[in-house]
């Protein structure tokens, strides 16, 4: 048998993975994709039917070791805390934590000042503070792996913005920053830290878009023209991941069939 020429591995398996925001669009994609790769996915988001649901999607393919579903409010420190000793107690262990949970609400400048203050907060705290608290949880678990990867799911908000989602798109541009500081502070410790900014998935976030008014949009915006698929982005958040990518540190994808360079 020839020998391989090449020394660095390109497989998952046997990772152990937190997802959050994995009972729907990229959350679950990734969540299976993790799993199809041989890797044991912790199933995390909000509401216990939807979270089991991914689960046994999982074990049906996979066995009863491949995946366990933790719900958490990742609005709540306290839920953080306890969604890493639950993956912890059941793995032994975090390998890699992939930061995806989100929540879009409507944040205009013109709007009144309860919504507005309700909105930023709630978005702030889901789409950008959760995602600190949940790196600062698992640093000693994913130190102690060797080779901790985190990958955290923000937007193309972040580079082009829509009227009226000024807190989204505030929190993905700070998860932006948020990536880019983490892997400069966390590298000297072998761990990495990456963003992926989707544009137009279809997601439960896009699902109340007219089909029309998103083939139109994806004419006119994306190269590609067409929105893109959540395992799309699932493929490029397990890439990121793998062993073989452990030069990859602080880079910011975007995912968005090329809507984000198209000037005219």
């Amino acid at each position: 048998m020839t020998a391989r020429l090449s020394a660095l591995s390109r497989s998952v398996a046997g990772k152990r993975v937190i997802v959050t925001g994995a009972a729907s669009g990229m959350g679950r994609a990734t969540a299976h994709l993790f799993a199809d790769e041989g890797a044991r996915v912790a199933v995390s988001d909000i509401g216990s039917a939807r979270v089991q649901a991914v689960v046994d999607e999982i074990v049906d393919v996979h066995g009863p070791e491949s995946a366990i579903g933790v719900v958490a409010d990742v609005g709540s420190l306290d839920a953080l805390k306890s969604l890493v000793a639950t993956v912890e107690d059941a793995f032994g262990g975090i390998d890699v934590l992939v930061n995806n949970a989100g929540v879009s609400m409507i944040n205009s400048a013109f709007q009144d000042e309860t919504s507005f203050e309700s909105n930023w907060a709630t978005t702030l705290d889901i789409n950008l503070t959760a995602h600190a608290r949940l790196i600062r949880l698992c640093l000693p678990a994913l130190q102690a792996s060797g080779a901790g990867r985190i990958v955290n799911i923000a937007s193309t908000e972040s580079i082009v913005t829509t009227a009226g989602l000024a807190a989204y798109a505030a929190s993905k541009a700070g998860v932006v920053g948020l990536t880019k500081s983490f892997a400069v502070e966390l590298g000297r410790h072998g761990i990495t830290v990456n963003c992926i900014c989707p544009g137009p998935i279809n997601t439960g976030m896009t699902a109340g878009i007219d089909e029309v008014a998103k083939a139109t949009y994806a004419k006119r915006r994306v190269p590609l023209r067409r929105y893109g698929d959540p395992e799309e982005v699932a493929h490029m958040t397990v890439s990121l991941c793998l062993p073989a990518s452990s030069f990859v540190n602080g880079a910011v994808i975007p995912v968005d069939g090329g809507m984000t360079v198209r000037h005219t």
